[in-house]
């Protein structure tokens, strides 16, 4: 379905600190990184696309948050969501809502929130059931 995802930061340095501990928690190895541009982006193991880009706006404006918009990355396991989001609020992440079940989605629905350090909404989600 999706080509790419590109979220907009202010500190690429700062963006980069946050999300490659993020993403080498979820499995989501670094494709390519390019400070001079500055923009980096992560790939699934097999697959070319989707890609998860972080970078400066290319109109070369500010960032600035939008309201309403939110990427959601899908989690193995709940023990990977509650560790995803701790390593979120250790690298300046904020909280938007902790891990747990959302039963309003669906019964299985196990989902942490959190804005990196530029606002972006982020979510890290598990959709199955707990193993017994």
């Amino acid at each position: 379905m999706f080509s790419h995802i590109f979220v907009g930061v202010r500190d690429f340095d700062r963006a980069l600190a946050f999300y490659r501990p993020v993403m080498a928690a979820l499995g989501i190895p670094e494709r390519f990184c390019e400070p001079d541009r500055p923009w980096a982006g992560w790939q699934t193991p097999g697959s070319v696309r989707p890609l998860f880009l972080v970078g400066k706006p290319h109109d070369g404006q500010p960032h600035a948050a939008g309201n309403g918009q939110m990427v959601a990355f899908t989690a193995a396991n709940r023990a990977l969501v509650d560790e995803v989001y701790r390593i979120a609020l250790a690298r300046g992440g904020t909280s938007e809502g902790e891990p747990g079940l959302r039963p309003q989605y669906h019964a299985s629905y196990y989902g942490a929130y959190v804005r990196d350090p530029d606002g972006n909404k982020l979510c890290v989600v598990c959709h199955s059931e707990p193993l017994p």
